[in-house]
């Protein structure tokens, strides 16, 4: 019945992740590309002076300013989506694939722009009177009460595709592979369980017993690991340099050949690519938005500048990174692993007996704080279906499922996360499509106004 079961989960993903969400999220982020007149990408250096701090107002709205609101956006793609989920890409579409994720990434650009704008401008407040934002309220807010069930839908698949399933397992596979196999200590569903369950009773204290402490060592180390994982993967690639454009050219040459992919499928490269672009950065997806959502501003395409950051950072800049050690190293045709397993190889080949610690540390905190940063995706989504009254019940439920997690088969877990992934980002791209003329219009009058201010102060020094 359970493989049964996951056969099922396994087929429906593959078959949900066909062509109606590439020209989804393809298309999508096109659309909003052109529809803005490239907008997003003219306005970058103003998006990068945003997010110093330089038009901060304590006095605006909401809970975060534009810096935290986009680092609570990338705790929880930052971290296994860059690490595991590039592996993942890779062995299941071949190198080729990680160009498609550029692409998928370039576009998601201006879809954050737009859906994490919209998160702004259409905002609404829970049953307690809290003012809360995501595709969940802006769908409300914006196309009225009759849109609430294509709402709930949204937020019902949210608090699937924001549980820890695949970090559990990520998390307990590295600790398996590097520290119980080498120590010759047997592992087994038993031993998972057990990982599991220490896993679940940490994240338990953070999420449920509000050890703060915990989660802000955790939060504030990520930056640390994050720099540490760059050097490391940065050596690795230089340490190989003259691999460098050998590992490029196969990358642009698989795109289009499929060559290292069984059956030699270009289609199936490019849906791989999308998908793990999706898990990456989430554009489309919706999660953003409920971060970028709670910002203090009260300008939304300020916050939509900020937020189309994400992509660029997160899967042009940090997945390449991790692909090329990946590929450099050849560890991808050599080993037979998948997920983590298969980086801790190109790190342990790069930089003997070290190299698999260093990633494993990083792996800790990036699964963990990840593990800390999505309840609060989950919360929001159950009080908005159930009643705030109701939404801590997620908590709960969250921790239950880091033991089921540590146990799971990965490609089960992948399957299942790419169905939630997919559900979710039909209802938050269509309406943000829908909605779109609300954030040219508003975009149109706060770029003459910023050129206004610009013209000000030039005459005034």
């Amino acid at each position: 019945m359970l493989e049964f079961l996951s056969e099922l989960i396994i087929k429906i993903s593959n078959g949900i992740w066909g062509a109606p969400i590439l020209i989804l999220l393809l298309g999508g982020g096109f659309y909003f590309l052109v529809y803005s007149r490239l907008a997003p990408l003219r306005y970058f250096g103003h998006a990068i002076k945003i997010l110093s701090g330089k038009y901060d107002d304590p006095n605006e709205p909401g809970q975060l300013r534009h810096y935290q609101a986009l680092s609570t956006a990338l705790a929880g793609t930052v971290g296994m989506g860059n690490v595991s989920g590039v592996a993942v890409a890779i062995t299941m579409g071949g190198p080729g694939a990680i160009f498609w994720m550029w692409i998928s990434a370039l576009l998601g650009v201006s879809t954050k722009f737009f859906t994490c704008s919209l998160a702004v401008m259409f905002r609404g407040k829970d049953d307690s009177g809290v003012i809360q934002g995501g595709p969940m309220y802006y769908i409300t807010e914006g196309l009225g009460k009759n849109w609430k069930p294509v709402a709930i839908f949204f937020a019902i698949m949210a608090m699937i595709g924001v549980s820890p399933l695949f970090q559990a397992n990520q998390l307990t596979q590295m600790i398996s592979d590097v520290v119980l196999v080498p120590n010759n200590i047997p592992t087994s569903f038993s031993t998972n369980i057990v990982i599991g369950v220490v896993i679940a009773i940490i994240v338990a204290m953070v999420v449920i017993g509000g050890i703060k402490r915990i989660g802000t060592v955790t939060g504030s180390l990520v930056p640390t690991m994050v720099v540490i994982y760059t050097i490391t993967v940065l050596y690795i690639i230089f340490s190989n340099s003259s691999e460098i454009i050998p590992a490029f050219k196969t990358i642009f040459h698989d795109a289009f050949t499929g060559d290292a992919v069984l059956g030699g499928s270009l289609g199936a490269i490019i849906i791989t690519g999308v998908r793990r672009a999706a898990f990456s950065n989430e554009a489309g997806l919706g999660t953003a938005p409920m971060a970028h959502g709670a910002a203090k501003t009260s300008e939304p395409i300020r916050e939509g500048l900020v937020a189309m950051l994400g992509p660029v950072i997160d899967t042009i800049i940090v997945c390449t990174m991790t692909a090329l050690a990946i590929i450099i190293t050849n560890t991808w045709v050599e080993s037979s692993a998948d997920g983590i397993t298969l980086t801790a190889h190109a790190f342990d080949a790069s930089i003997p007996v070290y190299g698999k610690y260093i990633l494993a540390t990083c792996v800790i905190f990036f699964s963990m704080s990840t593990m800390f940063a999505f309840p609060y995706y989950g919360v929001k989504c159950l009080g908005f279906v159930a009643g705030t009254k109701y939404q801590n019940i997620y908590n709960y439920l969250f921790v239950i499922v880091v033991v089921v997690g540590a146990v799971s088969n990965l490609r089960v877990i992948i399957g299942l996360i790419d169905i939630a992934f997919a559900l979710m980002a039909f209802p938050t791209v269509i309406t943000a499509i829908l909605l779109s003329p609300h954030v040219k219009k508003a975009a149109k009058d706060y770029f003459v106004r910023l050129k206004e201010k610009k013209v000000q102060e030039r005459n005034h020094v």
